[in-house]
């Protein structure tokens, strides 16, 4: 018995050992966190940042609002990501888009995704609303141009060191003439150790 209460006590003392507190603190959402050297929230929003302001301050900007008067419309179409690891690429659209609409400059269309759920509100409305509070049919502004783009990765690994390398290319067309009026690229590397 007094073997048993002996090993009793050493296991509570290696299990209350090996339970590790868990402590979160809250953080501002700009700060910049990197634990696993993954793409992360920080990288999206500095990216998405950085390339909105490059394509906002391009030629392609004043040629289109001189020879129209006007705003241009944009619509953020796929970001593929063919990097290594999953990236969630619509965060990475939302951040663009929040960064086009508040500069002022230009004006953001939903993309095609989003625009079948309005026109299936729209259709619910002309059978089920007010006729007076009914949003009419053929009066989406359309694109003037839209932005593609892919998310790509290289990894190279040396026993418990990593570099990751991402690169991610960013293209606005014409809607119209499907010429390229504007390329943009940004790259980020990591290094990581295990």
């Amino acid at each position: 018995m007094k073997n048993s209460l002996t090993l009793v006590l050493i296991a509570m003392v290696i299990l209350a050992g090996s339970c590790q507190r868990r402590t979160v603190t809250r953080v501002g959402t700009d700060t910049a966190i990197d634990l696993s050297g993954r793409w992360n929230d920080t990288d999206s929003r500095l990216v998405a940042e950085e390339m909105i302001n490059d394509v906002l301050n391009r030629p392609w900007l004043n040629r289109f609002t001189q020879n129209n008067e006007r705003a241009p419309v944009i619509i953020v179409g796929d970001v593929r990501n063919r990097s290594h690891e999953h990236i969630d690429a619509e965060t990475f659209i939302r951040n663009m888009e929040r960064e086009f609409i508040n500069s002022g400059l230009v004006r953001v269309v939903q993309d095609a995704e989003f625009r079948e759920q309005i026109r299936e509100e729209r259709a619910d409305q002309h059978e089920f609303a007010d006729p007076a509070t009914i949003a009419q049919w053929r009066r989406e502004t359309g694109a003037d141009y839209m932005m593609t783009g892919t998310m790509n990765s290289i990894v190279d690994q040396h026993g418990r060191d990593r570099v990751i390398y991402y690169q991610v290319n960013l293209e606005l067309s014409d809607m119209e003439t499907n010429e390229k009026v504007w390329i943009g690229e940004k790259q980020i590397r990591k290094a990581v150790r295990n």
